[in-house]
């Protein structure tokens, strides 16, 4: 198995609905995310790619035009890594047959990964 995966940034702001009083998630907040999107392939194309990295601008176009200096929960229902790390895969698994997971970071220390 032939595994790639591309980073992508971008910054925003987020409030979490449904927490303790006093949770900090739960106040008008932002980060600086990373996006990584991870894709597979038992073959290799005649160039010898997984998929060629530049195919995957449509990632970094809706990235850079939906979510970047914009308030999450103008987007997701619930912004949430988790949650945003299963739309953006449910997003584009019809135009890269070879994802297979989102990963998303808030902070240098913490990921959330969706993987069908």
């Amino acid at each position: 198995m032939y595994t790639i995966s591309k980073e992508f940034h971008f910054s925003a702001s987020h409030q979490l609905h449904g927490l303790p009083d006093g949770h900090q998630c739960g106040r008008l907040h932002g980060h600086n995310y990373i996006v990584v999107a991870v894709l597979a392939s038992n073959t290799l194309d005649a160039t010898g790619f997984v998929r060629d990295y530049g195919q995957l601008s449509a990632i970094k176009d809706y990235i850079d035009n939906k979510l970047d200096h914009r308030h999450l929960n103008d987007v997701f229902d619930c912004p949430t890594a988790e949650n945003m790390a299963e739309a953006l895969f449910d997003k584009f698994r019809l135009l890269y047959s070879e994802l297979v997971a989102i990963r998303i970071s808030e902070t240098p220390r913490t990921w959330a990964e969706y993987r069908p």
